[in-house]
């Protein structure tokens, strides 16, 4: 990886997203993942957007990498909650799925050159979007969920 400083540690705080949802999920029941929080999402919510998200943003990560200036295309998050079931599933292989996503997109990080990091595509709703604005995005996405779940969760 060409290592800057600013890049190890948003690598790091990556790396340790998923432990973090893990952490605020512990010992949650099944009520209190359906608990909803001010925001209207309960933990189980968050959970599956959580899934979603990661396996959208490492094929984001990908064509960033691989294709000359790609268009990134936004998604509604609610839309996905209301057809995907996020208010009944369990809530297991989504945090496996948030798990792969994030040890499969790290390690391809972990390898780029700094060619790589100057690749840049389109975001459909922020713009210019690069691979150094991807990790900065994803570095801090599962924290800010993980306070969500705890919210939801009443801790």
């Amino acid at each position: 990886m060409a290592a800057t400083p600013d890049r190890v540690a948003l690598l790091e705080r990556y790396d340790d997203g998923a432990r973090a949802v893990r952490a605020a999920l512990a010992e949650a029941t099944d009520a209190e993942l359906d608990r909803r929080a001010a925001d209207g999402w309960s933990a189980r919510q968050v959970v599956h957007h959580l899934a979603d998200s990661e396996m959208t943003s490492a094929i984001r990560l990908r064509r960033l990498l691989c294709e000359e200036s790609p268009v990134l295309s936004a998604y509604d998050e609610e839309e996905f909650a209301r057809r995907l079931h996020y208010d009944v599933r369990p809530i297991e292989p989504s945090l496996a799925a948030l798990e792969a996503a994030r040890r499969t997109s790290s390690d391809i990080l972990r390898l780029a050159g700094e060619a790589d990091w100057s690749r840049a595509g389109t975001h459909s709703e922020s713009g210019a979007y690069s691979v150094d604005d991807w990790l900065a995005t994803y570095a801090v996405h599962a924290h800010d969920h993980a306070d969500q779940i705890r919210r939801a969760l009443g801790r």
